[in-house]
């Protein structure tokens, strides 16, 4: 409770460039700002450094008196000062050992995994962001984990810059308590410049080494924004969860394929997809293809029971499996959309995205909701006594979207309300958009009691979780705190959908109207992500199809599964076994016709003579060639069946008979060289 009433009034008021321990931010948010800035100054032709701070005991050496003047400074409640004073006042650390027992007061430390600690870390860490970024230095934190960015046209001009900030860092540092280490301090270069002077870094007199990359939030960047050892290092955790695999799924038993299908989608896929926003240019290389595959291949394999021979493209299609270099771009393009970067795709649609959690209600404003379920028309009846019902549904058909109110007052249908939606739009977007326009209705209307009836549990379970952001949500429950300062009493029921209820059943109708009929301008048109999702998939797949297609393996695939995408739709309806798999690949076991009879077992190898020379040869063409000159098959009815070269300057000559090789043999002797 005390941490809700903090937040309220800190979070708004910290810097932007705090990612760690803040609503609706992440480790790839803060990658992904951090590369479109350095790219940014790149297309500038700048000089750029990257210094990666390490902070020593970060959340151990957290200052108590420091964090008391940063909350004296951001709250300003006095009620909130005094209960947090209070909290950190004569607090001491006991350690009992061998039945002794030591005791100290302590001024420092707040718990990373406690409900508090966080808070108060960002708090206390505010002024540096602040400072980095009135000197004109680029600067993001992710917790303790600070990153600092330097450019300049010359070498010269960032030393100087760099220095600067670096001692305004340590300074700080020094006046909260808390140690830098400059030896564990990393800083690199990135630039496209062919011919720079390094710039000389140090801290507190003690020199920054420069290194060819650095790893940060988990993503290893090279000097060259290549990203090669990023991806060597994802693609080698893959391989090790693959030669575990190896033991416990086997063509005939072991795993089940749908199990490794699930160890693979949670466990390979985000190891390697994480942070693909920020290297996604990456994957278009043919080199970092080859190993994503050389990963994926494995796991493919082990989905559709193959032989190993198959190749990647059999493999990937029989397991409905998308490359890995084409899921990357699907992941990269899909967290864009997310970000409400603008998208050719989406083809000018505006993506909808969560309400922002700076603007939440204080902790004190939230109104208590919930809804009660009504499960036939008895319960109905015994829950209908207000002055005002209104029954909201919606729907999709025929690839359309509509919603309706149906606004009762007693037995009677007072006013009918359609409402209209794109056709990208969801269903639960429109039952949605159905409550809040109620909600509306009923803040502009002058009864006293309102029920509202939704058949949608979904949508009832977002408005009444405080916690949830989605647009409508946060807007249906604006509607009913107005509702309640206005006096008015307002319940929401679920009630069962096509059970004979008249007011579903007219709602219902409606919507569907609604979705048919009407041609007015969207009452609401934001685009779902879900949306954006199955266009951006839909690509991926035209994408693979066109591999599939063009590529010169596969062939004995290609005759069952000649379309990709239509083999991704059907693959998973059927469970595939190494039988079917080799009838699908080409690629299959042949083993020879079992006999007991000696008669019919034929002879694995042919008589053979092994001709060695008896004077010194320099090559095995050299002994072939005196074997010609000395050997004549001219006056016989046969000849050798092969001649191959053997280790030592020696020739193996097969016969079909062991009759041919006896006078071969009777020849060679005649005619020893």
């Amino acid at each position: 409770m005390l941490m809700a009433r903090i937040k309220y009034h800190i979070l708004p008021k910290l810097s932007p460039k705090q990612y760690g321990f803040m609503p609706q931010k992440s480790t790839e948010d803060s990658l992904y700002d951090l590369m479109k800035h350095i790219t940014a100054k790149l297309n500038e032709k700048k000089l750029i450094t990257i210094v990666s701070l390490d902070i020593e005991g970060a959340f151990d050496s957290a200052w108590w008196p420091a964090i008391r003047l940063r909350l004296a400074e951001n709250v300003g409640k006095k009620n909130i000062s005094r209960v947090i004073n209070s909290y950190l006042d004569e607090r001491k650390v006991m350690v009992r050992y061998s039945g002794e027992q030591y005791t100290k007061i302590t001024n420092k430390g707040c718990v990373q995994g406690s409900i508090g600690g966080p808070v108060l870390w960002n708090i206390l860490l505010d002024p540096l962001l602040k400072d980095m970024d009135i000197m004109g230095h680029y600067v993001q934190a992710f917790a303790d984990d600070i990153v600092l960015v330097f450019d300049e046209e010359t070498g010269q001009g960032i030393e100087r810059r760099a220095n600067a900030g670096l001692e305004h860092v340590r300074g700080w540092g020094i006046e909260n308590k808390l140690q830098f280490a400059p030896h564990n301090t990393s800083a690199m270069v990135i630039t496209r410049k062919l011919k720079f002077d390094a710039p000389q870094l140090s801290m507190g007199g003690i020199s920054i080494g420069m290194s060819k990359e650095i790893k940060i939030l988990g993503a290893t960047v090279d000097h060259r924004l290549t990203y090669n050892t990023h991806v060597a290092n994802v693609c080698r955790k893959a391989i090790n969860i693959h030669k575990q695999l190896a033991r416990a799924a086997k063509v005939s038993w072991g795993l089940h394929p749908e199990i490794i299908r699930t160890i693979y989608t949670a466990t390979v896929e985000p190891i390697i997809l994480y942070a693909a926003s920020v290297w996604v240019t990456a994957a278009d290389k043919i080199g970092i293809r080859k190993q994503l595959g050389a990963v994926q291949r494995g796991f493919a394999q082990k989905m559709c029971r193959p032989y190993r021979t198959v190749s990647l493209n059999s493999a990937l299609v029989l397991a409905g499996v998308l490359p890995l270099d084409l899921r990357i771009r699907e992941m990269a393009s899909l967290y864009e959309v997310r970000r409400g970067v603008p998208r050719p795709e989406l083809r000018g649609r505006e993506i909808e995205q969560m309400a922002p959690a700076t603007r939440a209600p204080h902790p004190a404003d939230h109104i208590t909701l919930k809804f009660m379920s009504l499960v036939d028309q008895e319960s109905v009846n015994a829950n209908s006594d207000y002055a005002v019902k209104i029954y909201t549904d919606g729907s999709k058909i025929d690839g359309k979207v509509g919603a309706a109110l149906s606004i009762w007052s007693g037995a009677v249908e007072t006013r009918p309300v359609k409402l209209c939606l794109p056709s990208y739009c969801t269903v639960y977007q429109a039952e949605l958009l159905a409550i809040c326009e109620a909600t509306r209705y009923i803040t502009k209307n002058n009864a006293s009691t309102y029920g509202i009836y939704s058949d949608s549990t979904a949508s009832l379970q977002t408005i009444t979780n405080l916690a949830s952001l989605h647009p409508l949500a946060v807007k249906t429950r604006k509607n009913l705190k107005t509702a309640s300062q206005q006096n008015k009493v307002v319940a929401m029921y679920w009630i069962k959908a096509h059970a004979g209820l008249e007011g579903n059943e007219r709602a219902d109708y409606l919507a569907k109207e609604a979705a048919l009929n009407t041609k007015k301008k969207p009452d609401y048109d934001l685009c779902p992500v879900s949306f954006a999702k199955r266009i951006l998939r839909m690509e991926s797949l035209c994408e693979w199809n066109k591999r599939y297609g063009s590529g010169e393996t596969a062939g004995t695939t290609k005759i069952f599964f000649p379309d990709a995408v239509a083999a991704y739709r059907t693959i998973r309806k059927f469970e595939p076994t190494n039988i079917t798999t080799q009838i699908f690949t080409g690629h299959a076991s042949v083993t020879r016709k079992q006999t007991t009879n000696p008669k019919e077992m034929i002879p694995t190898t042919k008589p053979a003579l092994i001709i060695s020379p008896t004077k010194e040869v320099h090559s095995p063409a050299e002994i072939l060639q005196k074997w010609k000159k000395y050997i004549s098959f001219r006056d016989t009815n046969f000849s050798p069946a092969s001649v191959k070269y053997v280790s030592n300057n020696k020739l193996r000559v097969e016969f079909d008979t062991e009759v041919q090789r006896d006078e071969s043999e009777q020849q060679c002797s005649r005619h020893q060289s």
